[in-house]
């Protein structure tokens, strides 16, 4: 504190400081004058004062100059400062013993090479912290990186390695050792010719239609658990309370005088208390219920649906056959020809619902909602009905006028389209809406159809005796009967709470203006709640089709073993069969890679279609 500068800055007169006057002399753009060779203070880069109260600036000894003749200081930019190529480092401050290293260890940090007391040179980083903290950093993330390369990218990288080799545990291992060869493409071709791939490939794709019904109930699970269920004040609860319980004890007294099974009995004793208990704590204890199969194991759920769907002794089984046999007597007592005219009934809606979903896509296009691309795309989801009607429908005279129908409406429309429109669109405008009004008639129009066909064959079927159905060892009621599992299982899982998240996001202030608006609930929902859930609603389209594509292998293999006939093998079970069962293990790296392929296409497709209608 006692040193020349401290004294300077204490002194009232430290504007004739030589160092304060080189400041000022810089500051003020006047040139430095030069004098001797010494340096001001043996510090680089200062000036000393001349006598007279000029000032010079500093002269630096080259150290290779034997006569120690001073070199002129680095030049000066505009500003008084040194150029960046004589800059000192901004860490540290080389003394007269230092030299820096040029060359720098990463960017912006540099060596520093200290002489020693015996002239070897001593190097020391700079940023010692930064590498401590670095090291620090990697040696927690050591454990995660490990696990990584060991459990994912190992067996990756030796998955695609086994899809192009002829690896077979029956020709390669311990006790026969085969030669390993390359195929190349030989295993894709091969899938590609089998048709177990092309079956197994279908059995998944008709599993997956059951996504936009479990996606459906999940949503509608979510908006009644939205509301308010307490009654909202203590009056209203007593009374829905007292409802409840005389309700539930009527239920059970007349199922119990009717000689109705246990199963029933206990079935309708839940159901009230369920009642009761939504009553007495509101929303939380009907999300808890709904929610509860999520935690459930699946291994444990699918034991317990096998059980239920015994043909024999299941409590599905059990619950219906009674409601068939009373179903049966009531047909057998009706006309035939009564019967007969519901199915074509069903036909008639059919093509009433057509010809109104193509108006509706006529309309949507004139006015510039819908793209031409979106209108050809709902048609084809509607006309498959219509298509598949010509091969299923019982009659033939119902699969013309389904199919006639459909081509009447399409022609119809498709000439006033020809005179043009208003206003116009990109080709693939409102795709979204197409898709799920297109999906959503061709659903009803599968179920008009089916239905329609039930009730023409009803009259025969209930004259021979109607019995419930050999759930999980029919050809034809296996899949039904697992994707009506995975329904019930799907409506509480995490769509429910994505749901409930997304509804409570939704702002108030655009309920009260469409209430304003006077419209009517429906209206709400598609204009206000719908697309404020499209961010919510396209997150979990993508992971339900990853998960639909991927999934079905537990389920078949605790509850059917790919059976009856195949009938529920899915494309993730046909790999472990063909790798864990018969030991093909290259050609089961090859499905799984096809498999990775197909899931990897869809969702690029939906990533790259949704996300524009979602910002849209």
């Amino acid at each position: 504190m006692g040193g020349p500068r401290s004294a300077c800055r204490r002194s009232g007169n430290d504007r004739h400081h030589p160092v304060h006057q080189s400041f000022r002399a810089v500051v003020d753009g006047r040139p430095l004058q030069e004098e001797g060779s010494g340096a001001g203070y043996g510090r680089p880069g200062h000036a000393r004062a001349r006598r007279g109260g000029g000032v010079e600036p500093h002269r630096r000894r080259d150290p290779a100059d034997p006569g120690g003749q001073p070199q002129p200081a680095p030049p000066l930019r505009r500003g008084g400062h040194p150029s960046t190529e004589d800059r000192q480092p901004p860490t540290g401050r080389p003394t007269h013993t230092d030299r820096v290293d040029q060359e720098p260890l990463s960017p912006g940090v540099l060596r520093v090479k200290r002489v020693g007391r015996f002239g070897d040179d001593e190097e020391r980083s700079v940023n010692r912290r930064d590498v401590r903290d670095v090291s620090i950093g990697l040696g927690f993330l050591a454990p995660n990186i490990l696990g990584f390369l060991v459990f994912t990218l190992g067996p990756l990288l030796f998955s695609m390695y086994l899809a192009f080799t002829n690896w077979d545990l029956r020709l390669h291992n311990m006790f026969k050792e085969e030669e390993l060869r390359f195929v190349l493409l030989e295993n894709f071709s091969r899938m590609l010719e089998d048709p177990d791939f092309w079956q197994y490939l279908g059995n998944t794709l008709f599993l997956m239609m059951s996504i936009p019904f479990a996606i459906a109930g999940s949503l509608v699970a979510a908006i009644l658990l939205s509301q308010d269920t307490d009654g909202g004040s203590n009056w209203v609860r007593q009374r829905l309370m007292a409802g409840a319980g005389l309700v539930l004890g009527v239920s059970c007294l007349v199922l119990a005088g009717a000689g109705s099974s246990a199963v029933t009995i206990l079935i309708v004793g839940l159901a009230g208390a369920i009642l009761l208990g939504g009553t007495t704590g509101g929303t939380t204890v009907y999300r808890t219920l709904f929610f509860l199969p999520h935690f459930t194991s699946g291994v444990a759920t699918f034991i317990l649906w096998k059980k239920l769907y015994n043909p024999s002794t299941g409590p599905v089984t059990t619950a219906l056959q009674p409601l068939l046999d009373v179903t049966g007597a009531l047909v057998a007592a009706l006309p035939t020809q009564l019967v007969q005219i519901c199915s074509w009934l069903c036909v008639l809606l059919m093509v009433a619902g057509f010809y109104q979903g193509v108006r509706r896509l006529f309309l949507s296009w004139r006015d510039g909602e819908m793209g031409g691309f979106t209108v050809l795309l709902g048609l084809a989801f509607m006309a498959l009905p219509a298509l598949c009607a010509l091969v299923w429908a019982n009659q033939p005279i119902a699969a013309i006028l389904i199919a006639g129908g459909a081509a009447v409406s399409v022609l119809l429309f498709a000439g006033r389209a020809a005179r043009g429109r208003e206003y116009v669109c990109r080709a693939d405008e409102g795709l979204g809406d197409g898709i799920i009004f297109g999906a959503t008639l061709m659903v009803i129009g599968f179920g008009l159809l089916g239905l329609g066909n039930v009730l023409y064959d009803l009259p025969a079927m209930a004259a021979a005796g109607l019995e419930t159905p050999e759930w999980l060892t029919h050809y034809s009621w296996a899949k039904p009967s697992l994707m009506f599992m995975g329904l019930w299982a799907a409506i509480g899982s995490n769509n429910m709470l994505l749901y409930l998240a997304g509804l409570s996001n939704v702002p108030g202030e655009l309920y009260e203006a469409a209430e304003i608006d006077g419209t009517t609930a429906f209206q709400k929902f598609w204009h206000v709640t719908w697309p404020q859930l499209a961010p919510v609603t396209f997150f979990i389209v993508v992971m339900s089709t990853i998960g639909g594509l991927q999934g079905g292998f537990e389920m078949a293999r605790v509850m059917t073993e790919g059976g009856p006939a195949g009938s529920t093998t899915t494309l993730s079970y046909y790999v472990y069969n063909e790798g864990f069962t018969t030991g093909r293990l290259g050609y089961a790296a090859g499905v799984a890679w096809a498999m990775f392929a197909l899931v990897f296409s869809v969702t690029l497709f939906n990533w790259k279609f949704g996300s524009r209608q979602i910002n849209d």
